[in-house]
């Protein structure tokens, strides 16, 4: 059996087809409901995290998609150079090299079937500048905020001074509070973030607040110029500015890094001595005779806006915005299963849900570390905001992604450009940028990637399906035809064998080829296939004719190349199986992530049952275990979906649901992203699954309910 394209010459009655696929676009919009209502709360809160390690690889956190803070077991950042203080606006650039600019980078022409095509890739004259663009811009740390622990003897506290440490968040309205001794007193201290500002609230509540034994330090670093890490140099105090505006119970502080200007406001509500130490750093004491004292530093990217919210009001705002969201949307109860591993699962769901709203809801496609460190410079990739991102449509959430989403029509012209440079139609996609809006990275595999592409497609699809309306059309029209324009006009027809190729040069997904031959992979022509469909489908909604390019395209692309019975990464790989058995197996992502077009599924069958005996999967990225839980389900398989959720060290979660193992930096957010789109395809199924509840879990031993969830394609 072969899962077939719809070409374009299938929709040729404009009107009443058009009727049909609004009919259709309905049904689908509408989520699938479980037959009785989930305690949501219940779900939640059995998950709610209970760390009493000090030394947690990552931190818990507090935010709201556009900022973060995390914190360690004191529940500051008093210990941990992993718990950083992040947003989506927090930019700094390093100086240019004298007289260089990125619009004169030249980059290096290739031989792209027979013709020269420039792309933005090294040369030796220009090093430094491509290092410059790489780097820049890159987010900064916005801050430290930790405690002073003084111990009787006048010593400062380190984590192991800290007595029978526990630290727990209420994930139902967003409030962490973290219990310790310290010389035997007790120190309890609460944290919790604001959903509208970006701002941390902070209750310490002891009898050291009362005899000054206790404080708070607040920190402000230059950027590192690294990747990966707390982005925080805290040795180059003269080359930024910190200004202390002190006011009555409150203070402001203007920092000054180069072009990039923030403030930073504290306010406290009971006596406190606040002073300088050094250049950049400061200490809060309390002078008061209560137990308890509160404060709320906010950070703000608007200069002079000094409004601080109060600590009550900073948790009313929280409670609120965490039980709306729980209440919203999708959600998912394993409880009633037998199956030993439900809770793990359900748990990994959870929290996903929880770090993905906190990292991965903002203005920004985020970055595969979010707003825990500084990964890749804190840039985000193209390619990976499906795994980041398309989730939120499966669980009811679309809006929280909806914003990040402007990316491409605010950067469409961007990218037509670039199409046009090389030669082709339409808007070509990069991976990723170096300036939110119009140079690349310069690197190989950033210029020469192409499995990104088809994704605004898809996106814009997936809104379609939960708003099926004129306005959805149109909002998308622009980025899903100039897209398709291009994938069209990339497709090289060879004329001696009457097909379209993809490739060469090109970079496939898993970025292990050699990029100057390679023609053909699997999941790009797949996906290729994919986006023209439905771009053929959305000019007969807006009842439009159809476009001739795109049906040829997809009448002669190169069909999924098959050795052995098998598929295969690409057309002309060789020792598949012993030399490009790592990183991403994406050629089964055909028919899991992917519809399945021009799959054949007993290929397929045969394809993911050689990938699981040989594959090795220890040399894989977090996502990669989600994409093949999809692909075992669409065929049938779901006791191997849910072990490829669970079962593998390589696809690891922590106490505070972040992903880890395999070759990825820690943290890896598509994981987290991709297990939550599999279980929400899983479970409420996808276009062509077979009916009855929760198709892709086994019947044995797994009960699922499930309300609010959207089938996937």
């Amino acid at each position: 059996m072969t899962v077939g394209i719809l070409s374009g010459r299938l929709f040729r009655n404009a009107k009443a087809n058009a009727a049909l696929l609004f009919v259709s676009a309905l049904m689908l919009a509408a989520p699938v409901h479980a037959a009785k209502k989930i305690d949501r709360k219940a779900v939640v809160t059995r998950h709610n995290p209970e760390i009493r390690e000090c030394g947690l690889r990552g931190p818990l956190q507090v935010g709201n998609g556009e900022f973060a803070f995390g914190f360690d077991i004191s529940g500051l950042q008093t210990f941990s150079d992993n718990a950083n203080t992040m947003s989506n606006w927090g930019w700094y650039r390093f100086p240019l090299p004298q007289g260089q600019r990125p619009e004169d980078f030249r980059g290096a022409e290739w031989n792209a079937q027979g013709r020269m095509v420039r792309y933005d890739i090294p040369n030796p004259g220009q090093g430094e500048l491509r290092d410059w663009m790489v780097r820049n811009p890159q987010r900064i740390n916005l801050g430290r905020m930790g405690l002073i622990l003084v111990k009787d003897d006048g010593t400062r506290a380190a984590p192991e001074d800290l007595a029978d440490p526990v630290q727990r968040l209420d994930l139902w309205t967003g409030t962490a509070t973290s219990r310790y001794s310290i010389d035997g007193r007790e120190v309890t201290v609460t944290t919790v973030g604001h959903p509208d500002r970006d701002a941390v609230a902070v209750r310490i509540s002891s009898e050291k607040v009362a005899d000054g034994t206790i404080g708070v330090f607040l920190r402000f670093p230059f950027p590192s110029n690294t990747e990966f890490g707390s982005a925080a140099d805290w040795n180059s105090p003269d080359r930024h500015r910190t200004e202390l505006a002190p006011g009555d119970h409150r203070a402001s502080f203007h920092r000054t890094l180069g072009d990039t200007n923030y403030d930073v406001h504290i306010a406290w509500d009971n006596g406190a001595v606040l002073r300088e130490v050094r250049e950049h750093a400061y200490e809060l004491f309390p002078a008061t005779d209560a137990h308890e004292i509160s404060f709320v530093v906010c950070f703000d990217k608007v200069v002079g806006n000094s409004a601080i919210p109060t600590f009550a009001q900073t948790v009313r705002a929280s409670v609120r915005h965490w039980q709306e969201f729980w209440e919203s949307g999708g959600a998912v109860d394993l409880s009633g299963s037998t199956d030993p591993r439900w809770k793990e699962l359900e748990r990994r769901v959870v929290l996903s849900q929880y770090v993905m709203a906190v990292n991965e809801a903002g203005s920004l496609p985020p970055q595969e570390s979010g707003l825990v460190n500084n990964g890749w410079y804190g840039k985000y990739h193209h390619e990976m905001i499906w795994w980041h991102c398309t989730h939120y449509a499966l669980w009811g959430r679309w809006e929280m992604a909806s914003r990040m989403m402007e990316v491409f029509p605010d950067n469409l012209e961007t990218y037509r450009r670039k199409a046009a440079l090389q030669g082709y139609e339409g808007a070509r996609w990069p991976k990723t940028i170096g300036d939110h809006a119009w140079w690349e990275w310069p690197l190989e595999t950033t210029a020469l990637l192409i499995w990104q592409q088809p994704h605004p497609i898809f996106y814009a699809e997936l809104e379609y399906r939960q708003h099926p309306t004129r306005e959805t059309l149109e909002k998308w029209r622009d980025v899903v035809f100039e897209t398709a324009d291009f994938m069209a006009s990339y497709a090289h027809y060879n004329e001696a064998e009457d097909r379209y190729i993809l490739g060469y040069p090109l970079q496939v997904v898993g970025e292990n080829a050699d990029p100057r031959t390679t023609i053909n992979p699997t999941f790009e022509l797949s996906y290729w296939l994919t986006g023209l469909r439905i771009a053929c489908e959305w000019r007969e909604r807006l009842e439009m004719p159809p476009k001739a390019e795109y049906e040829r395209v997809c009448d002669k692309l190169s069909p999924l190349p098959v050795q052995e019975g098998v598929y295969v990464s690409w057309e002309n790989i060789e020792q598949m199986w012993t030399r490009y058995n790592w990183e991403h197996p994406a050629l089964i992502g055909a028919y899991g992530m992917l519809p399945g077009d021009g799959v054949d599924i007993p290929t397929m069958e045969r394809t993911l049952m050689k990938v699981h005996r040989e594959w090795k999967l220890h040399e894989t990225w977090g996502w990669d275990f989600p994409m093949l839980a999809m692909c075992a389900a669409r065929l049938g398989k779901p006791e191997m979906a849910v072990a490829y959720l669970l079962d593998y060290p390589a696809f690891d979660f922590d106490a505070c649901g972040l992903v880890g193992g395999g070759r990825a930096p820690f943290p890896y957010f598509p994981g987290n992203g991709g297990l939550l789109y599999a279980v929400a395809m899983m479970a409420a199924g996808w276009d062509g699954a077979p009916s009855g509840n929760a198709p892709g879990f086994p019947k044995k031993g797994w009960t699922v309910k499930h309300e609010g969830l959207y089938k996937a394609l």
